[in-house]
């Protein structure tokens, strides 16, 4: 790192702390323009990084697409359009360490806002929180790059190593941190600006992320051969496929038991289980009609696994499980349950020990005082593209935030104290990685 600026790490956040007001300002702006729409707020973002220096290029791309094979989701009923990503990329100095940050904005399309204490797009600051739309999931994170990159710059400073800033757009199994890499874009490490949804905002590190396996399992039955309209009196006639779906469920929870007791990955004793496999939702005839029989049991459930473990391996317990099931009742052996999987996605880890955990880690604590832990309880989180595409060891962290939008909270907010930390963080990180 060359430059007027010292390397000192309490130097730099010395220098965000004076700006602190015009990052603030930039957050609340980006908030204001998201309103537009994404195509709007990303040429807005592209043209910040513009003019902070940086060679910017656009990338269209189509959504639903995975890192890995194995990987699978149902396509959307309708064809989904193209979809903006925005990469700005600060040239090295010199031949230090790469760096890839990313974070996604959110144009997403704006719904059940009128529940909203404050106006979400006002960027309105209550008690050290700024409200806002998707502020935590994840603009915030987008706006700490743009900052970031501002503060090493105006610090005059400059990496000896290319940092590389995407932002790439995620809602809607979007999928633009694929996008960016499959255009070539390469660093040594990678930080994802995205909270961890824990609540513990800049202690908790995301370097893993549980696989996931989401699956619909549906049972026939049989009518009684009678043509009354009540089915009561005949129902030893017929086969109740509420009956049969409870032979499945039965199998579901002893895979679940011996999963539980067979795989185990220290990571997850805090919890005391390294996997889950549960069935959420069970549906089958009509509550107005009681006195008929349905024709069919349809479960859905889902199995979170550690990323030891390989995902078309643990598809194939599932099978078996469904399979012998079947096999050891009458009706089911001749009408088997029928196993269909909706959305797969495998898990990732980032040891501790890596230099880029470290470096992570060792920004955190000084910028916060706090040393930081890992964050292990997270599923699909996007720490996964970069890792299972490219090979680069990536690691997660954001903000204190709360009322995630998109997870069903209102007034989503982020606390201004722990952006401006982030800030802080980012610029460390690119100081110490990039030296």
């Amino acid at each position: 790192m060359t430059g007027s600026a010292a390397r000192n790490g309490s130097d730099l956040k010395a220098h965000i702390q004076n700006k602190r007001d015009q990052y603030i300002d930039v957050l609340r702006e980006l908030l204001a323009t998201s309103a537009e729409g994404e195509e709007v707020l990303q040429q807005a973002i592209a043209q910040r990084f513009e003019d902070l220096g940086c060679q910017v290029e656009s990338i269209a791309s189509q959504p639903n697409r995975f890192a890995l094979a194995s990987d699978f989701a149902p396509p959307e009923p309708e064809p989904e359009p193209d979809r903006v990503s925005v990469v700005a990329v600060q040239a090295g100095a010199g031949d230090g360490g790469s760096l890839l940050v990313f974070g996604h904005p959110e144009g997403e399309p704006v719904k059940d806002t009128h529940t909203w204490k404050h106006d979400p797009f006002a960027g309105t600051i209550e008690d050290g929180r700024m409200y806002g739309w998707a502020i935590a999931d994840d603009l915030s994170g987008v706006v700490a790059m743009i900052c970031a990159q501002d503060a090493i710059r105006s610090a005059g400073m400059s990496p000896a190593g290319e940092v590389i800033y995407a932002s790439t757009v995620s809602k809607r199994r979007a999928q633009g941190i694929y996008a960016v890499l499959e255009k070539g874009y390469r660093a040594d490490a990678a930080v994802y600006l995205h909270p961890a949804e824990s609540g513990f905002g800049l202690s908790d590190i995301k370097s893993r992320a549980s696989g996931i396996l989401r699956f619909r399992i549906t049972v026939t039955g049989q009518l009684p051969d009678t043509g009354e309209p009540t089915h009561t009196p005949f129902s030893h006639l017929g086969v109740n496929p509420i009956d049969k779906a409870w032979v499945i469920y039965h199998a579901i929870t002893a895979l679940d038991e011996r999963r539980a007791q067979n795989v185990q990955h220290p990571a997850y004793a805090e919890i005391g289980r390294s996997t889950n496999l549960h069935i959420t939702h069970i549906e089958s005839g009509s509550d107005a009609r009681p006195g008929r029989i349905p024709t069919s049991a349809v479960m859905t459930g889902a199995l979170a696994f550690p990323p030891t473990e390989d995902l078309t391996a643990v598809q194939q317990e599932v099978e078996a499980a469904v399979q012998q099931a079947s096999q050891s009742d009458p009706w089911l052996k001749d009408h088997p349950a029928q196993l269909d999987w909706l959305q797969g996605i495998s898990g990732v880890e980032v040891s501790e020990d890596s230099p880029i955990y470290k470096t992570v880690a060792a920004a955190i604590r000084d910028v916060t005082g706090i040393t930081p832990k890992v964050q292990s309880l997270h599923a699909a989180s996007e720490i996964r593209t970069p890792i299972l595409y490219s090979g680069i060891p990536t690691l997660g962290f954001g903000p204190l935030s709360g009322g995630n939008t998109q997870s069903g909270g209102v007034d989503e907010w982020v606390s201004v104290d722990d952006f401006i930390n982030m800030v802080a963080v980012v610029a460390s990180i690119i100081a110490d990685w990039c030296d």
